[in-house]
């Protein structure tokens, strides 16, 4: 009789835990730093897919850099700090492997789910990570390149405002090989990461290297902020130069709305920010997988033609 009622008991509480639901998707999104705006748009994406992380009973939490000066170490501070919250997934774009990379695959041998955004597709498989969001770092520098020798620039300068960084030396290789395709060639101007979001000393170090080598025809920056240091450097240097940039803000694009600005590269971080997040959880919540690998989000080159309705968007924060 006891054995009849242990074997009932047990299966009374065996249908108990199947019927009880799953624990909701708790993850952590690692950004950049608190001084950079550009991730005030992946952001916007994110607050975006927390409203369905939360419908669903989990939780986000978005975590960055407090600016660029230590970079590696930070980010895998943040990564250790997620783990040690108890998270089941964390979202991330990997720009400084050796510090990232051994974090990351320490989290995954734990069982936390990694979801790449925005750089590092390349080290994708090496954490194991379920798939990548952004853009081709280097496909989208070759289309830059070739824009502006399309468009008759036959000397372009690519700025890089934190040397090392796997994102941005991939951006500038591109431009390089889509400019000498198009019978132009690429010079690359690193400056030290200490001046990044200084404009007045990057548009001192930008107008140095136009008015020692008078050739140079074009300059393409690799963030929003640094092609207003490059527009005032070319005004202070006297010099027509065509600007093209990386990212978009306001500020540019009233500057291609008014032709100061030639071209922007726009890789749509919100879309980055929305769908890492969304997608993490909802493998997480209900084992979902997209069949595309990676998904890319960019390049999209914005100039005079589209600038309207790109305007739309920036208006609402999201481009």
């Amino acid at each position: 009789m006891n054995t009849l009622k242990n074997i009932a008991v047990a299966a009374a509480t065996a249908v108990l835990f199947a019927a009880a639901p799953a624990m909701a998707a708790n993850i952590a999104v690692i950004a950049g730093s608190e001084q950079d705006g550009f991730f005030n748009l992946i952001k916007k994406g994110v607050d975006d897919a927390t409203l369905v992380v939360k419908a669903n009973g989990g939780k986000v939490n978005y975590m960055r850099t407090k600016n660029y000066d230590n970079f590696g170490p930070d980010l895998a501070q943040l990564i250790n700090t997620a783990v040690s919250q108890g998270v089941q997934g964390i979202a991330i774009p990997v720009w400084v492997a050796e510090s990232q990379v051994p974090a990351l695959q320490a989290a995954a041998k734990k069982g936390i789910k990694i979801m790449m955004y925005n750089s590092g597709a390349d080290h994708k498989n090496a954490v194991s990570g379920l798939n990548y969001f952004g853009s081709d770092e280097f496909v989208a520098g070759q289309a830059a390149g070739a824009y502006m020798a399309k468009n008759g620039a036959k000397h372009v300068l690519c700025h890089i405002q934190l040397p090392g960084a796997v994102n941005l030396e991939s951006r500038c290789k591109g431009v390089a090989e889509g400019a000498a395709k198009n019978g132009a060639k690429a010079t690359v101007l690193r400056v030290p990461a200490n001046l990044d979001g200084n404009q007045a000393a990057t548009a001192e170090a930008i107008k140095a290297e136009i008015m020692k080598d008078g050739s140079i025809d074009a300059v393409i920056n690799l963030a929003a902020w640094a092609s207003d240091a490059a527009s005032t450097a070319a005004k202070q240097a006297g010099r027509k130069i065509k600007l093209g940039t990386f990212d978009l803000s306001p500020a540019v694009a009233n500057r291609i709305k008014s032709g100061d600005l030639t071209m922007a590269i726009d890789q749509q971080p919100y879309l980055q920010g929305f769908l890492a997040t969304s997608m993490l959880a909802a493998h997480i919540d209900f084992g979902t997988d997209i069949a595309t690998d990676p998904v890319l989000t960019g390049p999209n080159i914005v100039d005079a033609a589209n600038i309207e309705t790109v305007l739309v968007g920036i208006k609402k924060g999201a481009r």
